[in-house]
């Protein structure tokens, strides 16, 4: 081989050396861009769903949004958002108010030993009642059966008072009355479904349509806020002429039928 072939070959292998050095540098430059590309994108879609997801932890719920609806007063209310609720004969002198949240297993207790009394005594006119509802069970639990569920007591006190409180008395029965963890009052199917077993709401289309359309919400809202303001710090609370009925030697409601027969004859004596 002359000493120019040589020299050729030489330069030729050079060639083929540094061609081959370009593409790989240039698979490696591509490589680092996709690379890069994708942690941008992975950057870019962590952040996008940190975003949405305090987007959507600062969207308004449901019910932030059914503070600004309309206002609907139930029939069979007075006040200036419909708040007071008072039932009985005129001839009655006095007024059992009774605060109440729907999810409040020590109402449903009460109601499930002394509310056969408490209608007994109202029917026959010994006084009359007044139902303030809390919803606070809502906050201290989460969920909002407690709102829904006087949202629909607002619906059936919208037919007539004695729905309302037979409507009120099933609710809290030991049949349909659920867990206080069990937010089972958020469903508005489970709602009627307790209602039709009340004579006056079964299939009743525009009970139904209320509890389904929400038309009671915000006056649920204005009454949780009636109780929130009462400085009443519990349920369930009874009050006679601004004084608490309690049992004996203790500052809860009276949990029997003797502790409140007890109670309300002082009561209606005072």
């Amino acid at each position: 081989m002359s000493k120019r072939n040589s020299a050729a070959a030489k330069t030729a292998a050079r060639e083929r050396l540094r061609i081959e050095r370009e593409r790989q540098a240039k698979r490696a430059k591509i490589k680092r861009q996709v690379i890069v590309a994708c942690s941008v994108v992975g950057v870019l879609a962590a952040a996008g769903g940190i975003g949405y997801a305090v987007v959507q932890n600062n969207k308004p719920t449901y019910w932030d949004e059914a503070k600004d609806k309309p206002l609907v007063k139930p029939d069979n209310t007075t006040g200036e958002n419909g708040t007071t609720v008072v039932m009985g004969k005129s001839t009655a002198k006095k007024t059992l108010v009774m605060y109440e949240d729907p999810r409040c297993p020590v109402c449903a207790q009460f109601e499930q030993t002394v509310g056969a009394t408490v209608k007994s005594d109202y029917d026959a006119g010994k006084y009359k009642v007044q139902f303030v509802g809390a919803t606070f069970l809502d906050n201290s639990l989460t969920g909002e059966g407690s709102k829904n569920a006087l949202s629909a007591l607002g619906a059936a006190l919208d037919v007539s008072p004695e729905a309302f409180l037979e409507y009120k008395t099933a609710l809290y029965s030991a049949k349909w009355h659920p867990e206080e963890s069990d937010d089972k009052f958020k469903d508005d199917s489970y709602l009627i479904k307790v209602a039709d077993t009340v004579s006056a709401l079964k299939g009743n289309a525009d009970f139904e349509k209320a509890v389904k359309d929400g038309t009671f919400d915000k006056w649920a809202l204005e009454m949780s806020k009636t109780f929130d303001d009462s400085g009443v710090t519990g349920t369930p609370t009874l009050k006679m002429d601004g004084k608490a009925l309690t049992a004996p030697g203790s500052e809860n409601a009276p949990m029997t039928v003797a502790d409140f027969n007890t109670a309300l004859e002082a009561a209606l004596k005072a």
